[in-house]
C-alpha cells in the first residue's frame, strides 16, 4: 500500500500527472497508446510509469508483448476523483487527443 507522501511525490511532476489523468479516464491503458498520447519517447513514459507504480498507484498487465497500466488501490481512487476532474486544459487536450488515437484501433 502506497503511502500518501509517496503518491504526491510521484505526482509532483507534470509528466507522471498527465500520465496519471489519462489513466483516470479509462479502464487500462497500453504504454503505445500513452506514448501516442504525450508525444513522448516510450522510455521516458515507462520510466514515468514504474514511478507511479512503484508509488503502488498504477498496476500492471501483460499481454505478449504489450504492457496495460490501470489505477490500482485505495489512494489512487481517492487521488482519481480529484485528478480526474481537473480543469486543466493540457489534460484535457491530452484527453482528446487519446480518445482520438484509440477511436482509430
Amino acid at each position: 500500500m502506497s503511502k500518501p507522501s509517496e503518491a504526491f511525490k510521484a505526482l509532483g511532476d507534470p509528466v507522471r500527472l498527465r500520465l496519471f489523468y489519462l489513466l483516470c479516464r479509462q479502464d487500462e491503458l497500453c504504454v503505445c497508446h500513452l506514448t501516442d498520447a504525450l508525444k513522448l519517447p516510450q522510455s521516458t513514459v515507462s520510466r514515468h510509469l514504474g514511478v507511479l507504480r512503484h508509488a503502488s498507484l498504477v498496476a500492471t498487465r501483460r499481454d505478449g508483448k504489450w504492457m496495460y497500466y490501470r489505477l490500482s488501490g485505495e489512494i489512487a481512487q481517492a487521488l482519481a476523483g480529484i485528478v480526474g476532474g481537473s480543469p486543466d486544459t493540457a489534460m484535457q487536450a491530452d484527453a482528446l487527443h487519446l480518445a482520438n488515437i484509440l477511436q482509430d484501433c
